[in-house]
């Protein structure tokens, strides 16, 4: 067989790795699939993360109800029953001479009381709801930003696993070209057409692809786990890219505007926001412990035989009246307590300055990205279809004796790295473009709509 009946047959097994990712992405839309809305909805049922932070927002509502309880009247009831037993010592003077006598009574006794209390000043109590109603408010908008964290993380875990599908992909087909080119190497070097050098050459890059197939297929799994774990359960097959995919220009283009967005509307900043709040009515709080309390205070009793002087007595009792309490000295506790609560104030304000500065970081970050990756795909699109005109040419030139086989399997690696890194910067300007949102707002429904329409 001569080289110029061998070369085309490479062509034709480089163009495998398009076949390959073409049936792979007709696999997604079998049964058994799993889209990326799927795989959304699953997470905020199965997500132990998410269920972690859901609860923690349950337990959060609480607090106002909690703060409003120390405004509202409480009711007590008491009964108690009880089995006496005395040891009574009397002295009688009989004939001028005294004389011990010491008797044993027993006597039961009941007492029932019902009290109501209603505070009527109480600093304390006025701060506690306040901050109760932040607390529940900081609560909500901390869930929220928890929201958005799984939206983002499970977007990432499924392209993530898509990429690692592309890389076994691609870690393949570029094996098996080289397992075909060390066959028509041995083909040509017994009918004296090859050397022994490309038999070499080959071998080399075909045990190095045989160990780049291994890490592929172990780091597939690795981020197909990763993903099962947070939509808890088999992740099936994968939705793919759509052909022809165009990233959108963003809307808005700006940083300036994302930062202005980010600004007013990013859930961690308005929880920390609520921190400062509450934090600030803490002091408040602390502060009424120089402040009197005042109560009104109802109470009903009904005491049978309550002493031994009582015995066979039944009273009841009706009591109305305020109660007042005025603190005096506590060893400098309530001074402590305010410079406590100052100081905890001034770190909740820093702390927010810090997350701002966060945000802002973070949000350049990803707005960078998605403008980089827009620019990117258009670069790696031309960067793919040069690599295949290059191989076509290789092919060429190695038919007119101009190029050796170390050129076409140079053009082979540079059409796999070329295709790799274009399924990559698309994944990434997806996952940027989510994270903007994020940063900037909400994630819901809608928005893992839009990302998905991506995908098919």
């Amino acid at each position: 067989m001569s080289r110029q009946c061998i070369l085309p047959s490479l062509r034709l097994r480089a163009c495998a790795l398009a076949a390959v990712l073409a049936a792979t992405a007709a696999g997604a839309g079998q049964a058994g699939a799993v889209t990326l809305q799927q795989a959304y909805e699953a997470a905020l049922k199965n997500d132990p993360t998410y269920r972690m932070n859901y609860y923690a927002n349950e337990a959060t509502k609480e607090n106002r109800i909690l703060g409003r309880s120390t405004l509202l009247p409480t009711v007590s009831a008491s009964y108690s029953n009880t089995r006496n037993v005395m040891d009574r010592e009397s002295i009688q003077t009989i004939a001028g001479k005294p004389f011990r006598s010491v008797t044993h009574p027993k006597y039961s006794s009941h007492s029932s009381v019902v009290q109501l209390r209603q505070p009527l000043f109480n600093i304390e109590a006025i701060q506690r709801y306040e901050q109760g109603k932040v607390q529940t408010a900081q609560g909500a908008k901390q869930f929220e930003a928890d929201t958005n964290e799984v939206a983002v993380r499970m977007t990432s875990a499924y392209m993530d696993a898509l990429f690692a599908e592309d890389q076994v992909a691609l870690a393949r087909v570029q094996r098996d070209m080289y397992a075909e080119q060390q066959k028509m190497n041995a083909r040509l070097f017994s009918k004296g057409e090859g050397t022994r050098t490309d038999m070499l050459e080959t071998q080399a890059r075909l045990e190095v692809a045989e160990a780049m197939l291994i890490e592929a297929q172990d780091n597939a799994r690795v981020m197909r786990e990763t993903l099962e774990g947070i939509i808890g359960g088999p992740a099936g097959q994968l939705d793919r890219l759509v052909d022809g995919f165009r990233p959108a220009q963003l809307a808005p283009a700006s940083f300036e505007e994302w930062q202005k967005l980010a600004l007013a509307n990013n859930n961690e900043l308005a929880a920390a926001r609520l921190g400062v709040e509450n934090a600030r009515l803490d002091i408040g709080r602390m502060k009424a412990g120089h402040f009197p309390r005042v109560d009104f205070v109802a109470s009903y009793s009904k005491g049978d035989n309550e002493t031994i002087n009582t015995i066979g007595e039944q009273n009841t009792n009706r009591a109305l009246g305020v109660q007042v309490n005025i603190p005096l000295y506590q060893g400098g506790a309530v001074n402590a307590q305010v410079r406590q609560a100052a100081a905890t104030y001034e770190r909740a304000r820093a702390d927010l300055d810090a997350r701002s500065d966060k945000v802002t970081i973070e949000l350049r970050r990803a707005h960078s990205l998605a403008q980089s990756s827009v620019r990117k795909i258009d670069a790696l699109v031309k960067a793919v279809d040069a690599a295949q005109l290059l191989m076509k040419a290789t092919e060429q030139s190695i038919k007119g004796g101009v190029r050796i086989n170390l050129d076409l399997l140079t053009a082979q690696e540079q059409l796999f790295t070329s295709q790799r890194d274009l399924a990559q910067a698309r994944y990434a300007y997806l996952i940027a473009l989510l994270r903007l949102r994020a940063l900037a707002g909400n994630i819901g429904t809608q928005e893992i709509r839009e990302i998905a329409a991506y995908f098919r």
